[in-house]
This record gives C-alpha cells, sequence and structure tokens, in this order.
C-alpha cells in the first residue's frame, strides 16, 4: 500500500526568488536521481506554446523512445491539463488520459502493449462517487488479447493483469460498470490469494489466504491507512513546529520540495525514510531528521492483518519575501 500526501509547504522569511529546472532524471518508483545514467526516464518541461499557459511535458526513456506527452500547469511536479498519451518502452500507445485539474475525467483508454485496445475506464467529472475500492471509475469495455469483447457497456466477466500483463491479478463480474458478486484474485508480491464479495462496486466482505497457510477475514475494506495519532492535520501540524529552515540554504536563498518516502511498521515505528528528491543537502537531511523523530503511528492493516505501509510526504521549503 502506497500512500502520497499533498504537498506540506513551511514558509520563511526571504527577499528573492528560487529559480526552476526544466530537465529532471527519475526512477521508476518516481525518485530523482542527479545524472542520466542512474535514470530509468528523462522528464523534460518547456514553456507554454503561444497563446497558452500550460507548460508542455516530454518523458523519455533511455532508449530514446517517448514514455509520455502532455500538458501541465506547473514545472514540477506535473499537475496535467487535457489529453495525455503514455506509451511502453517499445514505442506503443499504453494508455490515453484526459486531465482537469490533475485528475482524470471522462475516458480513459487502456492498451496491450501489442497496442491493441484492453480497456475502457470513464472517470466523473464531478465529484460523483463511482467505485469505493479500486478508484473512482466505472469500466465500460474490455476485450481480450485477440479482440474479442470480455465486457460490453459495463457489463461481464473483467479481468485485470499485473503492469507486464503477464499474470491475472484479480477477476470478476461487472455490473453496470462496477464490481458485483465474487472476485477472486492474487498477489504476488505478498503471496496472497483472496476472495470477495460485493454490491454494486462495494466491497461486502472478503477472505484471504497467506504463504504461511493463515486466513484473514475483511469487511467494506481490503486494507486501512496508517494514521498519525490526533489525525492527518496534527502530522502537518508536527511537521510546520518541528522544522527548522537550515541557516546555509536560508543564507543562499535555496527553496524547493523535498520529496521523502518511510515505511510505518507493523508496530507503528517509522522505518526506511529515503529522499528520492532532494533539495540540498542542509533541507534533505531536516526534513529526514523530523520524520525520524516522529511519535509511533497507528499501523495500517491489509487484507485484515496489520501491515508495513509505504507513505511519500513531499515538503516544500520555501522562503516568503
Amino acid at each position: 500500500m502506497k500512500l502520497l500526501f499533498t504537498a506540506i509547504t513551511i514558509l520563511f522569511a526571504s527577499f528573492s526568488f528560487a529559480q526552476r529546472h526544466n530537465v529532471y532524471f527519475l526512477k521508476n518508483n518516481g525518485k530523482y536521481v542527479d545524472v542520466r545514467d542512474s535514470a530509468d526516464y528523462i522528464r523534460m518541461v518547456s514553456e507554454p506554446d503561444t497563446g497558452s499557459v500550460l507548460y508542455n511535458v516530454a518523458e523519455y526513456y533511455l532508449n530514446g523512445n517517448r514514455k509520455l506527452i502532455g500538458k501541465s500547469s506547473k514545472i514540477d511536479p506535473p499537475r496535467y491539463e487535457g489529453q495525455c498519451a503514455s506509451f511502453y518502452k517499445n514505442g506503443t500507445r499504453s494508455r490515453l488520459d484526459n486531465y482537469k485539474d490533475g485528475l482524470n475525467i471522462g475516458d480513459e483508454y487502456e492498451f496491450y502493449p501489442s497496442g491493441k485496445l484492453y480497456l475502457v475506464r470513464e472517470y466523473p467529472d464531478n465529484n460523483n462517487l463511482y467505485n469505493d475500492l479500486n478508484g473512482n471509475y466505472l469500466i465500460k469495455t474490455e476485450y481480450d488479447s485477440v479482440g474479442t469483447v470480455m465486457v460490453e457497456d459495463g457489463n461481464g466477466h473483467c479481468k485485470e493483469y499485473d503492469a507486464e500483463f503477464k499474470n491475472i491479478i484479480e477477476e470478476g463480474n461487472l455490473k453496470s460498470g462496477k464490481r458485483d458478486g465474487v472476485w477472486k484474485g492474487y498477489f504476488k508480491n505478498v503471496q496472497t490469494n483472496f476472495t470477495e464479495n460485493y454490491k454494486n462496486g462495494i466491497l461486502i466482505d472478503g477472505t484471504a489466504t497467506f504463504a504461511d497457510g493463515k486466513t484473514g477475514l475483511y469487511t467494506k475494506f481490503r486494507g486501512s491507512s496508517p494514521q498519525f495519532k490526533s489525525g492527518l492535520d496534527a502530522f502537518y501540524r508536527y511537521l510546520g513546529n518541528q522544522i527548522n529552515y537550515p541557516t546555509e540554504e536560508r543564507k543562499k536563498n535555496i527553496q524547493g520540495v523535498v520529496a521523502i518516502t518511510f515505511v510505518v511498521e507493523k508496530n507503528g515505528k517509522i522505518a526506511d525514510i529515503k529522499v528520492v528528491k532532494s533539495v540540498s543537502p542542509g533541507i534533505d537531511n531536516e526534513a529526514v531528521r523530523v520524520i525520524e523523530n516522529s511519535p509511533t503511528w497507528v499501523p495500517g492493516t491489509m487484507f485484515g492483518q496489520t501491515a508495513r505501509v509505504v507513505y511519500s510526504v513531499p515538503i516544500n521549503f520555501a522562503l516568503t519575501n
């Protein structure tokens, strides 16, 4: 389970502006790296076209093939607007999305690595809730790898694959675009089989069998997020109260967003803290220090059992004028 918080901004006094950089080297897990040879792909952000306020975003695999093309209202991280196309490493299109304010709206098209259409999802353009488990969307259409219709007008038997389309990870029936009835699946990375019962897209209950033969029973939710004691607002207050802007970075007017990942262990303790996007040694170290000293959390759960959960927290160090 991996969760991403909205960037937390810590403001301090200054009288100048931070510079912007338009080329980024990234790993597949989202970590920013300093050199091209250490990256899995490259992101390039260029100025808006004449008459537009949206930046042009283009991502490339190291072999030179396109990975993504889209428009964004922000330089970094991107906040996509309008149509955005993604591609497999072999050059074929993998997905076609539409965005509004950084969120999916309308139809999303997903393709097999062969280029054939696999799945059509529909996202709302308002605050309607479509689906309570996997994301706020309806599944409208699905085809198998040779083009046979498996789901039509939201009805049929759906099969969901891993990222490489090598294994089925979940499957079951859809009714009006939502899960309905019995669904079964296997998550290889945690060696867990599960059987779940749905009604109108809502999980009623489930049973999971783990690698050691033990079982877990759960209702309504497959898992729950770890919680900072007293809630998310209290976590933001903790960060705001504990972070001190490093003296050297303040003098040199160094600003930016440092992205941190950490694991909330089964006992609620924080571990495995990593900087996935660096700003400077001082800012990076300060962000790590404060996360490292965080009080114990309420642990998360998965399949009815406590679970290790990875969090990603972008923290914006900004100097006010």
